[in-house]
């Protein structure tokens, strides 16, 4: 996960005791505050940040961090020497070029970076962070939102190491804290025999066209009940009459389930232009993928049954079409129309029932 740090310094007492105790219920990193007196209710595991409004004070308090601007503090360098029990960073305001270097030569040589860009445009913090590329130390980037606080996470893929956020409401520091999880968790993939295949007439087939390249032993997982999915190939393989199309899985019939966001599933028929989906490899590694079209046409449509080691049965309904194909064990590539009992498909268990894509322990039976 990324760092974040919510910034407190000028929300009303009210709403401040209500962030803090949110703030480390979420395990966020650090609190920035103007006041040591508001470091005093934080248990040891957050990181205190003083960013004095003003002058620096006497006395740090129980701060761990200290962030200057030079123009007005001094230097970090010299501040550190003076206090050795405390860590020093600089804050930088970019708002042009010079600005730019100063906040270059910051995160290259500053153990923390603490840096506002002024005007709406990523390219200076694309700049700082290539410029840093080798260096130690952190940047921490201001988010006016969680918004903003994903899209800075996300920044020439490697994105700021962290973000300090002012919160406007109660909820925001779980926000923020779920926006920097940039990583999503592996999946055990389990092998599926194949039982029976069956063309069952015409119905409506979506294809999930994503703002991706896939890699080519990538999919969907897509399966026809919450507890049983298959591993639909991305169209990444070359074909006879076609262009491979890298950005698109022919996923399955609209009624199917893929998985999303926050361990959520959704039907293919409610995926839209910026839904998120997870992409999964043949090693089970995964990442959420932007979708950028859903095309939802009638197609023919063939049913795929198979059975896992458990016992537990899965049904995939494809387009029965040769060119629509799943992944098998060690990243083989399957042809749906050419599945026969007893060939082998790479799938996905999971382990809790659904109401409305949310996890739920209750019964449910799906045949």
């Amino acid at each position: 996960m990324k760092l974040c740090w919510l910034d407190i310094r000028n929300l009303p007492e009210a709403l401040k005791t209500a962030v803090l105790e949110e703030a480390v219920h979420q395990r966020l990193e650090g609190v920035v505050a103007a006041d040591p007196a508001d470091f005093e209710s934080l248990p040891p595991t957050v990181r205190r940040i003083l960013l004095p409004n003003g002058d620096l004070p006497a006395d740090f308090g129980a701060a761990d961090v200290v962030v200057v601007d030079p123009d007005r503090h001094g230097e970090p360098a010299e501040l550190a020497a003076k206090h050795p029990s405390v860590e020093f960073g600089r804050f930088v305001e970019i708002i042009d070029a010079p600005t730019l270097e100063l906040a270059c030569q910051a995160a290259r040589t500053e153990k923390w970076s603490v840096l506002l860009f002024r005007d709406p445009t990523k390219i200076p913090l694309e700049i700082v962070i290539a410029a840093a590329a080798r260096s130690t130390g952190s940047i921490i980037t201001i988010a006016e939102d969680v918004e903003e606080a994903e899209i800075i996470f996300g920044v020439l893929e490697l994105g700021s190491d962290g973000v300090m956020m002012a919160p406007r409401k109660v909820g925001d520091a779980t926000e923020l804290r779920a926006a920097s999880a940039t990583q999503t968790p592996g999946l055990e993939l389990v092998e599926l025999e194949v039982t029976a295949t069956a063309h069952v007439g015409m119905g409506e087939r979506a294809c999930v066209d994503t703002a991706t390249h896939f890699a080519e032993d990538e999919g969907l997982l897509i399966g026809s009940h919450s507890k049983g999915m298959i591993l639909c190939v991305s169209e990444t393989h070359p074909l006879p009459y076609m262009p491979t199309r890298p950005f698109r899985v022919n996923a399955g019939a609209i009624h199917s389930y893929t998985l999303g966001q926050d361990d959520r599933t959704n039907y293919l028929s409610e995926l839209h232009a910026g839904s998120k989906v997870m992409a999964v490899n043949t090693k089970g590694q995964t990442r959420m993928v932007t979708v950028g079209r859903v095309k939802i046409e009638t197609r023919p449509l063939i049913s795929i049954d198979a059975v896992a080691p458990d016992g537990t049965t899965v049904n995939l309904i494809l387009q029965d079409d040769w060119h629509v194909r799943v992944l098998g064990p060690g990243a083989v590539v399957l042809n749906s129309t050419e599945l026969r009992p007893g060939d082998r498909v790479l799938g996905y268990l999971p382990s809790e029932d659904r109401h409305v894509g949310y996890p739920i322990n209750e019964y449910c039976l799906e045949k």
